[in-house]
């Protein structure tokens, strides 16, 4: 079981289930949304997320048709990021989650978008798009 939480502490979750590949985006939209050179997400199933408390606050923003990025409208805190096209799954940023992973990253993925002020330096497999299949980026 995982459980996490926004900053500020209002919203809180749970999953119960297997945290999928944990991917660095450094997409432009990543990037600009994290306010960092990536965001860190890993998928996750939405039948097996489940909301602690603040469900009703949470808010989404459709940062392009059919792409939702959810996160706590008090504190700014990214919860996470979906799409319609795949539906049933989370893009769950890691960041927020209280327990140790026992991973890391998978992959660098979407580094042809890059910034030009942090450079890769570890051995993790690099996509100029990214490793995932189906994915409506």
């Amino acid at each position: 079981m995982l459980t996490g939480h926004c900053l500020c502490g209002d919203i809180k979750f749970e999953y119960d289930g297997p945290l999928g590949p944990i991917s660095l985006c450094h997409c432009s939209q990543c990037r600009r949304a994290s306010g960092s050179a990536f965001a860190a997400s890993a998928p996750v199933q939405t039948v097996r997320f489940r909301y602690l408390a603040g469900e009703e606050l949470v808010r989404e923003y459709e940062s392009r048709p059919g792409k939702f990025r959810g996160f706590c409208p008090r504190c700014g805190s990214q919860l996470y990021s979906r799409v319609d096209a795949i539906p049933g799954i989370l893009r769950l940023r890691v960041g927020a989650i209280n327990e140790p992973l026992g991973k890391g990253p998978a992959s660098h993925d979407y580094v042809a978008s890059g910034s030009d002020w942090f450079a890769i330096t570890d051995n993790i497999p690099r996509f100029d798009k990214t490793r995932r299949t189906n994915d409506p980026h």
